[in-house]
């Protein structure tokens, strides 16, 4: 039976959703939905391929409470620089002792500080905190040559662990939290382990990446033989290994000529963890500039784990906000980004962006044209959710380029602008394939722009907006000119209530809650 809590849950949600003014759910969706018991049923394929469990995302996996690190440090604006003043006291805190996994806070008193460089935070259990962002708290003025105001960054390196085995199974699908290897001798829970997906010439030709001719240049969709992720181990039984989070792609033997794809133990070094940057407005100069050009850029995080980003505005940043590689286990929440003025060039600018492994967009804001406000990079696997942010201005939401399965874009509006799961083709560098195993939700967009790759599925369930099923972006055969040719036709997503939403309301909190507990999703504020 349905537990009481959690029926209280369901209700506190769509009083929310009522109270926000969206329309309530009443349809259903066919491939993952409320059981007779209340709890989410999923509908699986011949293969076994089936919408995965997103609630993995975020700070410590998802569901945990972004902590309030005590104030180590304080530092009030000067009338000069104050670039040095507030390094030299990350600096201080980031030499203090860990104690359980944080060695403290960076307050920043309020006023409005000039910094002419960029502040760096380099070691693990460092916060850097304002006083919030209204008038009456924190601004860091960006002035000086063109710079990065806050940078988050440490040194992943990764190590073999000597033990290595291949998955024994012809067909893993993506939402897996579990895989046959041939041999599980060596491997111990708690191990970190790497998982290895074989790319060859039979997989990039299945998936028409062939066709990306770019004169003069060698085909790049991915770039190497493999593609990666991260996992550890909670479990072994016999030859099964149990992993801390589900895989978000399929891992298919028929498209590895003859190899296999592989689990390797590794030994993880050098990447940060415990790192929040809080409560802090970020302002650059206003002006008019080419992609390319020397760029004012908010705050990057790379090769950083189980850390945070929470209430934090960019304004007027070429680049807001961007989680890059490196990183697993990060929330974004309550963050704002705004640009006035567009970039001039072709390639446009990012409020925010992923480059990691179970990454949480929660809550976040923006306005600007000629942008994107949400996008993956390349190469990684998520599972990567934006969850109820809220962009104005024509610009989109989508997964950007080459090969990043497991994204959840969960009751977002883009009321002028898109919201996109499809090929890119030979757009920016030949961007191809971007995603598959996606899912967008109860989302409203003017546009949305949706494509499914071969043999791999992408859904678009409750959303409000145009949807279409464009053609893949390629070069005119013998004449070198980039056209967007109607050939070949790309299969649609799987659509689902187009125009209506679907319960339940938010599929990533009621993953959560039914993985959690109720408790996990007021953890982070709902």
């Amino acid at each position: 039976m349905q537990s009481a809590s959690f029926r209280f849950l369901r209700v506190l949600l769509v009083a929310a959703i009522a109270l926000s003014g969206l329309p309530l759910a009443s349809a259903q969706s066919k491939w993952v939905f409320p059981g007779p018991n209340g709890r989410l049923t999923y509908t699986r394929s011949s293969k076994g391929d089936r919408i995965a469990d997103f609630s993995y995302a975020g700070y410590e996996g998802g569901g945990v409470a972004l902590p309030n690190v005590p104030i180590k440090r304080t530092v009030a604006p000067s009338s000069g620089d104050d670039t040095a003043a507030i390094q030299k006291a990350i600096d201080e805190v980031s030499a203090l002792p860990l104690v359980d996994g944080f060695r403290g806070a960076v307050e920043l008193k309020p006023g409005v500080f000039h910094c002419a460089k960029t502040l760096n935070i380099a070691a693990s259990g460092v916060v850097l905190r304002g006083a919030g962002l209204s008038e009456a708290g924190t601004t860091i003025t960006m002035t000086g040559d063109p710079h990065l105001a806050i940078n988050v960054a440490g040194n992943l390196d990764i190590a073999s662990g000597g033990t290595e085995s291949d998955i024994s199974e012809a067909y893993v699908p993506p939402g897996r939290l579990a895989v046959l290897v041939a041999d599980a001798k060596g491997f111990h829970a708690g191990d970190e382990v790497l998982i290895r997906k074989p790319v060859t010439e039979t997989w990039i030709r299945h998936m028409g990446m062939d066709l990306l001719y770019r004169p003069g240049r060698d085909e790049h969709w991915i770039g190497s033989d493999h593609l990666d992720v991260r996992r550890a181990i909670e479990a072994i039984d016999g030859n099964v290994l149990t992993l801390d989070a589900p895989l978000m792609d399929s891992y298919n033997a028929a498209f590895f000529e003859g190899g296999h794809a592989i689990v390797r133990k590794i030994v993880v070094t050098g990447q940060l963890s415990h790192v929040g940057v809080e409560r802090l407005r970020i302002v650059a100069p206003r002006r008019r500039i080419a992609l390319g050009d020397p760029e004012f850029d908010g705050l990057f995080m790379t090769d950083t784990a189980d850390s945070w980003v929470r209430q934090v505005a960019a304004e007027e940043t070429t680049n807001g906000i961007h989680i890059d590689k490196g990183t697993e286990r990060v929330t974004v929440t309550e963050c704002d980004v705004v640009q006035h003025d567009p970039v001039t060039s072709a390639g446009k600018p990012f409020l925010f962006s992923a480059n990691g492994s179970q990454l949480l967009f929660d809550r976040c804001t923006g306005f600007g044209n000629e942008t994107f406000y949400f996008a993956t990079q390349a190469r990684q696997q998520g599972p990567v959710v934006v969850l109820h942010c809220n962009f104005r201005g024509d610009g989109h939401i989508q997964p950007h380029q080459r090969w990043s399965p497991g994204l959840l874009v969960d009751n977002c509006e883009v009321p002028h602008g898109g919201i996109d799961l499809k090929n890119r083709g030979i757009m920016g560098s030949g961007h191809g394939w971007t995603t598959g195993w996606s899912v967008v939700w109860n989302s409203t967009a003017a546009t949305l722009e949706m494509n499914e790759p071969p043999g791999i599925a992408n859904w678009s369930i409750g959303n409000r907006g145009f949807q279409s099923n464009p053609p893949m972006p390629l070069y005119e055969a013998h004449r070198g000119n980039r056209t967007q040719m109607g050939d070949p036709q790309l299969p649609s997503v799987v659509t689902e209530s187009a125009g209506k939403p679907v319960e339940p309301a938010s599929l990533y909190l009621e993953q959560l809650a039914e993985r959690l507990g109720p408790q996990a999703v007021k953890n982070i504020g709902y």
